[in-house]
């Protein structure tokens, strides 16, 4: 029995409030499929996807954190 892929499950960031200058992340996949998808939020299902290697991705944020 074969499962269906899992879809990416988007989110925008609760600190996003600057009027849709913004980035989308579907974290969901990072754990199942290594990557973390990235698009922007203005154009939604029109958007190119970049996905990040979740080690690239983690790096990237706790680089923001500091």
């Amino acid at each position: 029995m074969t499962t269906a892929p899992e879809s990416p499950r988007w989110f925008t960031s609760s600190y996003s409030s600057n009027g849709g200058q913004c980035i989308e992340v579907a974290a969901n996949l990072a754990a199942s499929h290594g990557v973390v998808p990235v698009r922007d939020s203005k154009q939604h299902d029109h958007a190119p996807v970049v996905a990040f290697p979740t080690t690239a991705w983690a790096t990237f944020v706790n680089s923001l954190k500091q």
